[in-house]
Formats: C-alpha cells, structure tokens, sequence
C-alpha cells in the first residue's frame, strides 16, 4: 500500500496513565493508505495494545505490537486482509515472545491488541485480549469483540453472572494474547447482534460502515469505570473528540486504576469514498464484453432483416394509424481494469480465499495460557 497524507474519515484518539500513579503501558497507532498507485482506495487501520509486565516491559510489548501489525499490514496489498492480519499477529507474537525469553527485563511481557481495518467503507477487525472495539449506529452501540478473559468464559459456561465477574479476582486474567508461546490466534468474529453463532459472526467481516456511523477501540481502563450507555451518550451528544476527552476524565473521576487509551473513527454524513473491490474487476469487464457481443449481434440481425437483399415486406398500415419506426440507441460503460502488482508465491484469484480457510472459527480450541498477572496491575 502506498502511504497517504491524510486519513479518509475523522480520527481522534486519546491517552492517559490514569490515577494509580502507575507507568502508561498503552500503545496505539493510527495509519493512512491508498491500495495502491493503479487503486486510490483509502485505508485506515487502528491500533490498540494493552502491555503486560513487571517495569516497563509492558509498555515494550504494546509498542512492539502497534508498530508490527501496522508495519506488515503497510506492506500488504489488502486483496484478503484478514489473511494479512492473521499474519501480522502471528509474527508480532514470535518476536514478543523471543524478546521476553532472551531479555531478563523483560521476561513473561505481553500484550492485548484490537485492530480495526477500513478499506474505503468496509470494515475489517481482529482482536487478542479484552481491549474492545465499538460500532455506534443510530441511537444503539454494540461490542463487536469479545473479550479473551476467564471472566468472560466462565459467564458463558453460566459460573458467573455479570455483576460478579465486574469485581472477581480473576477478572483481569487473559485468555489470548501476543506474546505467548502458543501460536497466536486472533478473533475475527465480528458481532453484530445478539445469538449470532461463531460462523455468522466471521460472516460480518468485510461489513459496510454507514454515514453517520462511529468506531471506538478502547483499553479496558476506560471499560472497567465506564458503561456502554455511558459511552453511547458520550459519543451522540458532542463532537468526537470532545466525547473521548469526557470519556477519560469520567473514568478518572471514578478512580483511574488503570491506563486509558481510546481511538475514535467517524463515517461522515455523505458517502464514504470506496471503489470497486480488485476482485470484482474481471467480472465487470466480463459483463460489458458480453454486452458489446450482444448488441453488436443484435445490430447484424438488424440489418440482414431490414437493409440486406430487400429487407422484410413493406409494413401495412391500417386506416386511422400511425407508425413511428426509430433506430435504438445503445450506449456502453468501458470500466477501466486495474491491476496491482502481484506479491510473490501468490496465485491471482477470481475472489479472496474462504474466510473459513484463514480464521478458525471456534473459541473453545485455544491452549490455556494465562497472562502472568492481570493487566490492571505492573507484576511483581
């Protein structure tokens, strides 16, 4: 992808250590592309991480994370993005982990990661942990990432009820994170309503934002003080920046425990500018070459019927009639193809790989691997 001057939507994001006086061990990052020189697609990925660690070892696995992910997906074409982002978690996770075993300092570091990924208006996101991603529409917000955490399991097994995983010892316990030996292994479901199964909600993936719509990743220092509702009224009632500046404050005011880190994303009113997706090219082509054949035939039956060795027999017209013969007028649409340069050991496709090939799609097959202390807290 090519580096762009300037994001295609609002941006604004927002950091604060909060108020246990302890170190800022959030990351996030926020980058701007065009596909490619032959494809002016905008692209907007957003990062946020949530360090683990004892010192500052936290803060360098969230810093390693966000410059990572944005850096291999930088050098990707977007033609199957959540096959690049697996791969952007897969590698961010050997080099975390690799420098928390020959580094002393930074031994048993880790980090969350929620990515979301705008190619024009369709939305793509992965996650590892319990920092979130929010989808604002209309008067309603839904948590489209589902947090990684003991807690959240042992809600869906029916051990805990939601007000008691709040204050559970082990609520900061995470299930998924980069930085683990275990091969890393993002979420690509994206929830979009209540009851959906794990395969519909992969299904979301590649969704068009509509106008009007607002995006917010957050780390779960905002999340563990302030409500949905809350961030719901706080994103309808203000300007978007305004509204994330509340949103920490709020969460100050309610103890700060742990850092705050909030990116929010804005579909404007008028459209989003798209293009038409590069694996669709062929068969718009394909269509308007089977168009052109088909008027050109017409157009030779026509004429054989009408000009060629005397034509048809004159028309009768009957008394008090009238008849009007004209001619058609067809017009043909040329749409340009485009081609983008091909990255090595890859096969052109008519249209991306099944998602089930890249994303495994239950929740339940992940190793229990723990984090070594809760991420609200710096380690011993």
């Amino acid at each position: 992808m090519i580096p762009a001057d300037s994001a295609h939507l609002p941006v604004f994001a927002a950091t604060d250590p909060g108020k246990a006086g302890k170190n800022n061990e959030d990351n996030y990052a926020v980058s701007a592309h065009t596909l490619s020189e032959s494809d002016p697609t905008p692209s907007i990925l957003a990062i946020v991480a949530d360090g683990v660690g004892g010192h500052q070892a936290g803060e360098v696995a969230s810093s390693l994370a966000v410059e990572m992910i944005s850096q291999i997906i930088a050098e990707s074409d977007a033609n199957q993005p959540l096959a690049a982002l697996k791969e952007a978690f897969f590698q961010t996770n050997q080099v975390i982990y690799s420098q928390a075993t020959v580094n002393p300092a930074n031994a048993g570091m880790s980090t969350t990661a929620a990515c979301a990924w705008v190619i024009g208006d369709r939305l793509y996101l992965a996650s590892m942990g319990d920092s979130r991603i929010y989808l604002r529409r209309g008067d309603s917000i839904s948590q489209l990432t589902i947090d990684h955490t003991w807690v959240q399991e042992a809600i869906e097994s029916g051990i805990l009820t939601l007000d008691q995983a709040h204050s559970h010892p082990n609520a900061h316990l995470i299930r998924r994170f980069l930085g683990s030996k275990q091969p890393a292994i993002p979420d690509f479901r994206l929830h979009l309503r209540p009851g959906e199964s794990d395969q519909q909600a992969v299904a979301n993936q590649g969704m068009r934002l509509e106008p009007g719509d607002s995006l917010l990743l957050c780390s779960d220092g905002l999340t563990d003080l302030v409500s949905d509702d809350e961030i719901n009224a706080a994103l309808g009632n203000q300007p978007l920046q305004k509204a994330l500046d509340g949103l920490i404050e709020l969460a100050n005011k309610r103890g700060g425990h742990d850092n705050i880190t909030i990116i929010g994303i804005q579909i404007p009113e008028e459209k989003v500018i798209t293009s038409v997706p590069k694996t669709r090219n062929r068969l718009v082509v394909a269509l308007v070459l089977v168009a052109f054949l088909a008027v050109a035939l017409m157009g030779g039956w026509i004429y054989r019927m009408y000009f060629w060795e005397g034509g048809l027999p004159p028309a009768t017209i009957q008394p008090g009639s009238t008849t009007e013969i004209s001619s058609p007028t067809v017009t043909l649409t040329t749409v340009p193809t485009t081609q983008s340069p091909q990255t090595p050991q890859r096969t052109p496709e008519a249209s991306p790989s099944p998602i089930s090939s890249v994303i495994p799609t239950s929740a339940t097959s992940i190793p229990a691997t723990y984090t070594p202390w809760p991420t609200s807290t710096t380690g011993p």
